[in-house]
């Protein structure tokens, strides 16, 4: 099983620039959050979460394309790697997500961008931040105008719950992380 310190090693032989490591952290906590949701593995989640960009930084025109046969050497598993892959679902995967996992990460990647651009914005940063202070902003397409705020829902849709609801999970399980994602109160 995927373990976060083996995803941060992966990680770190493709991925130099700040703010993608930034987004893995982001997504990795969300997909903490989403676990605990489901009542499943939160560290397994998470290094899915932290991993799933693997091929981006080098990449960025081909993204995914060069991600199953350098994983699959690693040795993560078959079913990890269709996690990874699901999230690219319609605009550069035709790999769809059915597992509370894929959908989760596919609504998250996205969802997680207007959620740091949002805490951004605060003086405590994510600290505070309510899930009705953020449901404006995300309402507010010219704020984060490139989060794709149609395959947010897509994927809110797929998991059978409510953007509120998944954004409040992934907000209160990025709380946390604060400091590493750069929201924590401004000094």
């Amino acid at each position: 099983m995927l373990t976060l310190e083996k995803s941060k090693e992966l990680i770190s032989r493709t991925t130099t620039e700040p703010h993608l490591i930034v987004h893995a952290t982001a997504v990795m906590a969300a997909m903490g959050g989403m676990a605990a949701h489901f009542g499943e593995n939160v560290e397994h989640w998470q290094a899915i979460g932290y991993l799933h960009d693997y091929d981006y930084e080098q990449y960025p025109t081909e993204h995914l394309k060069h991600t199953a046969e350098p994983l699959a050497a690693e040795g993560v598993s078959e079913e990890e790697i269709r996690a990874i892959l699901s999230h690219g679902y319609g605009h550069c995967t035709d790999v769809e997500p059915i597992t509370n996992m894929e959908k989760s990460l596919y609504t998250v990647d996205e969802l997680t961008g207007i959620i740091h651009a949002a805490a951004r914005m605060r003086p405590l940063g994510i600290t505070d931040l309510e899930v009705s202070s953020f449901m404006k902003k995300f309402k507010d397409k010219k704020f984060a105008a490139k989060c794709d705020r149609e395959l947010i829902r897509k994927g809110c849709e797929l998991l059978g719950m409510e953007v509120k609801e998944v954004s409040d999970i992934c907000i209160q399980a990025m709380k946390p992380f604060a400091a590493e994602l750069g929201v924590g109160p401004k000094e």
